[in-house]
């Protein structure tokens, strides 16, 4: 799981023979791919990359699992040492183990030589410094086990490597501790950037970091509880160092010397690709310079000049444009995503991965990923979401959150004279009356079948038929009005004792157009509506306080409700801001409404 944020590249051929096609685009293929155009099979970088390091995370936990053994006794560790020998030092474990170990290495090498520059967010940074530390912290315990095994013939039992690393040298066991909570952070880590993008991740995050703490734990006190194990044998019976050096075939001090060496060797070869990669990092920077510019223009007018090859992702990072991107520039979670504006002819295609992703967001034709975009030419780009976005900005919206016009009913509600019953009261009982009440009113609102929109001091607007029609909004908003005023009867009754009088509401109804979208910023963002029916529904509810009425609908909500010949007043009003009078229907006690309208009953029927 050492990664950050780099070009995804891809790879494809048969399974014998591979031949480089392309070096600018990273693409393998065999000759018989190339030939008839279509690749027999293709692996990407980011595949690659999750690939062997879940086969490295699945090795961690199993030796973990086999340490927390010695939370039972030694001999437990020593019988499931049987187990996990036989999972992982049998060829195809063995191939499977070191390959992805040294392939997620260059991979990470490669991240470091392809980024555009190395100032990355914390949990990047964190993710790549563990990554390369483990290594080096590593290196001691593989050669006295793995390479002994091999070279020596060592037998590398629980009692030989306790004793090695807990009794003879404890800080060698203090470094293996800290290169295991390493490598567990790394892992986490890259497995969060992995799933946190998955829908039920939420969901089961409570469990996930359960399992992320025990499992370390577990490990390491069965680890420390061996050791101690050891170092008691060891001090009641000094003789039995002796034989775990014979039994074992411990190395000699000589052969010591020799895997010292290696050691040393190995951090030498280490340092160098690491240093290596910065150098031919600087020097491709370098000569990516000389070959010219493009330019990039944002919104605001702002052109950045930035080098052929480089995503726009990579280029608004380098310059501090603000660019949402939760999975790092992975090509994963669609949150850098922009809108090219101009010819899109000009611009390279997008791979079958950028595809996928757009796909699942529902994308337009002229939108693409940021960090998958690596323009040849001039281009001006519009980034489509905040660059605060988080992760559930990478899933696909429905119509209602992305914004559309559509014909809805909207309710507002207001309780007439409260300033002057909080003028009376104790901020504390002006607060516990406003909860019960929004609570009463809320329930009978979402139980109907609408949408709490908002509070507004003591009023509230709902919305109602989002994802239905406006006939079903209609039914469902009457329906809702009807119920607040039986809650506001049971309300009163219950508050009787804190109440000078009882609660009084005003409610009013509208339909028609209206804009509907998740609107707002960060926390306090949410689906409403604007328009002109939202501004007509207020001034109905206004107009209550007028009549002296308790509801007041249009003419319109009427009809599409399935109210057939309403046998309440009604009048032609003026309304501020419609140029003709509208007819209302003006109701002295919401509870007049009928129990189910026609229509309603109708979409109940259809439905069933």
């Amino acid at each position: 799981m050492l990664a950050a944020c780099y070009p995804e590249r891809r790879y494809s051929g048969n399974w014998a023979v591979f031949k480089i096609v392309s070096a600018t685009t990273g693409n393998i293929t065999s000759p018989g791919a190339v030939n008839s155009g279509k690749p027999r099979f293709s692996i990407t970088v980011r595949g690659l990359r999750l690939g062997t390091g879940l086969i490295l995370f699945v090795y961690v936990i199993t030796h973990l699992a086999n340490h927390a053994l010695g939370l039972i006794s030694l001999e437990a560790m020593e019988a499931g040492r049987e187990y996990f020998l036989l999972a992982w030092r049998n060829p195809v474990g063995s191939v499977l183990l070191i390959g992805s170990l040294l392939l997620h290495m260059m991979l990470a090498l490669d991240a470091v030589y392809r980024r555009r520059r190395l100032k990355m967010s914390i949990g990047e940074a964190l993710q790549l410094i563990l990554g390369f530390a483990a290594p080096l912290l590593l290196v001691s315990h593989i050669l006295g086990t793995r390479a002994a095994v091999q070279l020596y013939e060592t037998n590398d039992t629980y009692a030989y490597v306790l004793l090695a690393i807990w009794v003879d040298d404890p800080t060698h066991g203090i470094r293996q501790t800290a290169a295991t909570v390493i490598i567990w952070i790394h892992a986490c880590i890259g497995i969060y950037y992995w799933l946190r993008l998955k829908t039920w991740f939420a969901r089961s995050l409570a469990w996930l970091y359960g399992l992320a703490l025990l499992v370390p734990v577990l490990g390491l006190l069965g680890f420390v509880n061996g050791g101690r194990a050891v170092g008691q044998l060891v001090a009641d019976d000094p003789g039995l160092r002796l034989d775990i050096a014979i039994d074992t075939n411990a190395p000699t001090a000589a052969q010591a010397a020799e895997l010292g060496l290696l050691e040393d060797r190995i951090f030498i070869f280490l340092g160098a690709l690491l240093v290596g990669t910065l150098i031919a990092r600087a020097f491709r920077l370098y000569t990516e310079r000389r070959r010219g510019v493009l330019r990039i223009t944002y919104p605001a007018g702002r052109t950045i000049e930035t080098v052929p090859g480089s995503s726009v992702l990579e280029t608004s990072m380098l310059y501090d444009v603000p660019h949402a991107s939760v999975c790092g520039g992975r090509g994963r979670c669609s949150t850098c995503r922009v809108r090219v504006n101009g010819d899109l002819e000009l611009l390279p295609e997008a791979s079958e991965d950028e595809r996928k992703v757009l796909r699942r967001v529902k994308a337009a034709p002229d939108v693409r990923l940021a960090c998958q975009l690596r323009p040849t030419a001039d281009i001006s780009v519009t980034p489509l979401l905040p660059a605060n976005a988080n992760p559930r900005d990478g899933f696909a919206k429905t119509a209602s959150t992305q914004g559309q016009e559509q014909e809805i009913a909207i309710l507002f509600a207001d309780i007439r004279g409260f300033t002057t019953l909080s003028e009376q009261k104790l901020p504390y009982d002006v607060v516990f009356i406003l909860n019960r009440y929004f609570r009463s009113m809320g329930e009978a609102i979402e139980g109907a079948g609408g949408r709490v929109d908002k509070f507004i001091g003591d009023g509230i607007m709902a919305l109602f038929g989002v994802d239905q029609n406006a006939e079903q909004g209609c039914a469902t908003a009457l329906k809702a009005a009807r119920v607040m005023a039986q809650r506001l009867d049971e309300l009163n009754d219950l508050l009787k004792a804190d109440l000078p009088s009882p609660l009084r509401i005003g409610i009013g109804i509208h339909v028609g157009p209206a804009i509907v979208g998740e609107m707002g910023y960060a926390r306090a963002t949410s689906i409403t509506a604007i328009g002109d029916t939202v501004n007509t529904a207020s001034r109905l509810e206004a107009k209550t306080k007028e009549f002296g009425a308790q509801l007041i609908i249009s003419q319109r909500v009427a009809e599409l409700g399935g109210i057939e010949n309403p046998p309440w007043p009604s009048e032609d009003t003026e309304v501020r801001g419609r140029r003709e009078p509208m007819r209302i229907y003006i109701l002295d006690d919401a509870r007049q409404l009928p129990e189910q309208s026609t229509t309603r009953r109708r979409a109940e029927t259809a439905t069933t």
